[in-house]
């Protein structure tokens, strides 16, 4: 049988007062209501030696928080990938004196509602509905009844929910003018999407800001992109099939891949045609996935900020919660996190003709 709680009943009979006098010591009032050092004293030592613990629930109760966030994601917990974006929100709430209530709905949107009613029954303080991938998606009505903020994800229709998002269009313009550094003008070609901004896969919305980001630092500084090869699915083997069908065309002078698993099948390619990286062709990529640092040469890549992401989620909640009245008119704002290029071995100036 488990030990019985220890109450603020225990306490003030453990410390001879009454159980209001305790509540107000335990509660950092005493001072204030006058209540004599001795008493204090004598309640907090009761409550240490009985290892008393607040009632969380009846404290929310009494003061309408519960110091507690609610983490509802697709597959964000059980990928290795990006654990940090859940890091990142720990962090965040821990440094408020908060926990983190994580639930998982492998992309059920019954499970979804469910954990999400789950949350509120449980008085959360606010809610954090995270996507493992950016997507864009139907904003459940499970989660207007706390203040919340979309992580990774767009709302398909209006919503007064704020949402977090990494800067894909800026992550586009880095990884194009990382090559233009390097003296890239002719030759550049894209694999995993492109040319054209309907050329992507299905229901990316990072296939589409990457390339709206390629296209306007490319065009600024009057470049064209060489050509592009579409990937149905942004895993290695579509990488090396576009890369290998490419190059029975054209030699390219450098890949801008969409991701760093293409980018890896791309590699495999480029070798298979006894050409290099980066002496023969220089490669950027997109995502920092531990991969970029595995490969040889080690990929210069535009990261995505995962734990970064997770703190912002919990810093825009926290304004939304200390909103004093919710604006069912207002349409949430959009916050970009950041994605910074890791510069490694990737890239070098165009080979001499």
């Amino acid at each position: 049988m488990s030990p019985r709680r220890v109450t603020l009943a225990d306490v003030a009979k453990a410390a001879g007062v009454s159980r209001t006098t305790a509540s107000l010591v335990l509660s950092g009032r005493g001072r204030e209501l006058r209540i004599s050092q001795d008493v204090e004293q004598r309640v907090l030592r009761a409550a240490d030696e009985l290892e008393y613990r607040p009632n969380i629930v009846s404290v929310g109760l009494r003061t309408g928080t519960s110091r507690t966030i609610g983490f509802v994601s697709d597959t964000v917990a059980t990928s290795r990938l990006a654990g940090d974006m859940i890091k990142g929100a720990l962090e965040a709430a821990r440094d408020r004196g908060f926990m983190l209530f994580i639930g998982e709905t492998e992309g059920d949107a019954e499970l979804e509602r469910l954990l999400l009613q789950t949350m509120h029954d449980r008085q959360v303080d606010g809610l954090i509905l995270a996507s493992m991938f950016t997507r864009a998606i139907k904003v459940p009505k499970a989660i207007t009844a706390a203040p919340a903020v979309l992580l990774n994800a767009l709302p398909k229709q209006p919503t007064p929910l704020p949402a977090v998002l990494p800067d894909e269009v800026e992550a586009g313009r880095r990884a194009a003018r990382v090559l233009l550094e390097a003296g890239h003008r002719d030759g550049i070609h894209l694999i995993g999407a492109g040319p054209g901004l309907r050329d992507v896969p299905p229901e990316s919305v990072a296939a589409v800001e990457r390339l709206v980001g390629i296209r306007e630092a490319l065009g600024e500084a009057g470049v064209k992109v060489a050509g592009a090869r579409t990937c149905p699915d942004w895993q290695p083997e579509y990488g090396f099939a576009a890369t290998r069908d490419l190059l029975h065309t054209i030699r390219p002078r450098a890949l801008i891949c969409f991701n760093d698993r293409i980018a890896m099948g791309a590699y495999q390619a480029l070798d298979d045609a006894g050409l290099k990286v980066p002496g023969d062709v220089s490669v950027v990529s997109f995502d920092d996935h531990p991969i970029a640092s595995w490969i040889r040469p080690t990929l210069t890549t535009v990261a995505l900020p995962h734990y970064e992401l997770g703190r912002t989620a919990v810093d825009v909640l926290f304004a939304e919660i200390g909103r004093e009245h919710a604006d069912a008119e207002r349409v949430g704002e959009v916050h970009r996190v950041p994605m910074p290029l890791r510069s490694r071995e990737s890239i070098a100036p165009p080979p001499a003709d």
